[in-house]
């Protein structure tokens, strides 16, 4: 049995001995007198009855008051939840009127949370979408859930592409039908995908630009790669001793990023002004466009690190240095009418970590070949090599 089928079982068992009580006073023969005993043992009977009827509703207001906290805790819990939650999430009923949005959803409508409960969904769905929507929700009972891409308005702004996940469940309270709705903004990938379809594919286009001057540390992400729009980084890690070694130089439409070295060290510092552009690993793995684009720049960096370790196997060093300089030329040579100019300047101590060196023997080599006339420098002081080098 029960509490409440116990309690209220008690208290009918209270009504019935309070109304033998009466109607055996109402149809004895005997002297008052003689009826109070009787009367006071009954009514003992019955308060003893009712305390234990008051103690066990106390104990039953109690359990109700833990229950009401644990629930309250729990919704409370929800809520923090809700809100927290990165994605874009909404509720609504079934004839889309919004109930609850988190944050994430009132930044991706451009708004406050409060502005969109109580909107209808249907007003921030593109016109031409709607009846496609309409359609598909008319079989969620049979689904419980759907997926499907669409249009949506911002507030104060135009419209986004996104993608929509619904469930539908029944609110247990009121029986009614409540509709989930998880939104994922897919306006720059829907971007990236047309660019990727286009005859003409321009990697740089619509992508926003990242600004370094001479002499910065390029930030370096290992979910994302850089492809250089303009200017020569070189990217360096460090030797047993803690010396900075250059392992490799990159210019316009090459790509660098930690994610593709092993090597637990690795730097990349500006030796001009740069303009780069980031790409997400995640969107070369979805795109087999795009990763065809980048294939023939992997191999580029591919064989430039394969020329800078056959420098390493050169016997003399004046060989090293002569095999260096003519990388540097093929790397960021320009043609100019004594020879081919360096874009950038190296330090004598970067020579010197490729060519497995010291600075002063480079700087020694470097003014042997100058005055053979194998090189020269111009009024900025960057190295012009002759053909013969």
């Amino acid at each position: 049995m029960s509490n409440v089928n116990l309690l209220s079982h008690r208290i009918e068992k209270i009504r019935g001995r309070l109304s033998a009580l009466y109607q055996n006073v109402n149809a004895s023969t005997l002297s008052s007198a003689d009826l109070l005993p009787t009367a006071l043992v009954e009514l003992g009977i019955v308060s003893e009855s009712l305390q234990l009827a008051m103690e066990e509703l106390a104990r039953q207001q109690d359990l109700f008051a833990n229950v009401q906290k644990k629930v309250e805790g729990g919704q409370h819990r929800y809520q923090t939840l809700f809100e927290l939650i990165p994605t874009p999430y909404l509720v609504t009923d079934s004839d889309l009127q919004i109930q609850e949005a988190n944050r994430a959803a009132a930044e991706l409508f451009n708004t406050q949370q409060q502005f969109l409960s109580g909107k209808s969904l249907a007003h921030l769905v593109l016109a031409e979408d709607l009846p496609l929507l309409q359609a598909k929700l008319s079989q969620i009972h049979q689904r419980n859930r759907i997926e499907l891409s669409g249009r949506l308005h911002r507030y104060c702004g135009n419209y986004f592409n996104a993608n929509l996940t619904i469930s539908a469940t029944t609110d247990w309270e009121t029986g009614e039908n409540v509709l989930y709705w998880l939104l994922q903004d897919v306006t720059e990938s829907k971007r990236v995908e047309s660019a990727l379809q286009s005859a003409d594919y321009d990697a740089f286009k619509d992508r926003s630009l990242h600004y370094y001057s001479k002499g910065e540390i390029i930030s370096l992400e290992p979910s994302k790669i850089w492809l250089v729009a303009s200017g020569v980084a070189k990217l360096t890690t460090l030797s047993d001793r803690g010396e900075e070694m250059l392992i490799g130089l990159v210019r316009d439409s090459m790509i660098f990023g930690s994610s593709l070295t092993a090597l637990q060290t690795y730097q990349a510092i500006a030796l001009s002004k740069m303009q780069l552009v980031s790409i997400p690993l995640t969107e070369i793995s979805q795109s087999p466009r795009l990763a065809q684009f980048l294939l023939p720049l992997l191999e580029q960096r591919l064989r430039q690190t394969e020329s800078f370790l056959s420098i390493y196997g050169q016997l003399r060093v004046e060989n090293r240095l002569s095999h260096l300089l003519s990388l540097l030329k093929q790397e960021i040579g320009q043609p100019v009418e004594d020879g081919v100019r360096l874009r950038v300047r190296l330090t004598h101590h970067d020579f010197a970590s490729v060519c497995c060196t010291t600075r002063v023997t480079v700087t020694r080599l470097l003014g042997k070949l100058q005055q053979e006339g194998k090189i020269t420098f111009d009024s900025r002081n960057h190295i012009i090599v002759k053909e013969d080098v």
